[in-house]
């Protein structure tokens, strides 16, 4: 049911690698949990994370919810779509990214989750 080219977070972020670069946006389990988003709030270009720390925050018809950071880097680019149209992240959760950040640290890379572990999680 997950895209098993994607690693994910306890906290129901997915995350795909190439290189020194990571693109994040949130689960398919995330965004049925919240509802129909209508705000998403993203940082600036440049910000350094820490893994684990909150980058911004996703609000629905529901529940306001953060959104946290699956490994430390730095922020290179956000998607600005989201600003106009946070409804994308219900329509196409596993292809609708939030975030690409330069990886600080790979060796964080073995805390995350596979497909098959994260499916576990959710049920």
């Amino acid at each position: 049911m997950y895209p098993t080219d994607l690693n994910y977070t306890r906290d129901h972020e997915w995350i795909r690698v190439s290189g020194d670069e990571a693109t994040v946006g949130i689960t398919d389990f995330a965004q049925k949990q919240l509802g129909d988003v209508v705000f998403v709030e993203l940082p600036d270009v440049g910000r350094a994370l820490t893994q684990g720390e909150v980058f911004g925050t996703i609000e629905s018809v529901k529940a306001v919810s953060e959104l946290f950071s699956p490994l430390a880097g730095e922020v290179t680019a956000v998607n600005a779509d989201l600003v106009t149209h946070p409804e994308a992240v219900n329509s196409q959760p596993h292809d609708t990214w939030m975030i690409k950040i330069k990886i600080t640290s790979a060796d964080e890379l073995g805390g995350l989750l596979d497909a098959t572990q994260y499916e576990t999680l959710t049920q």
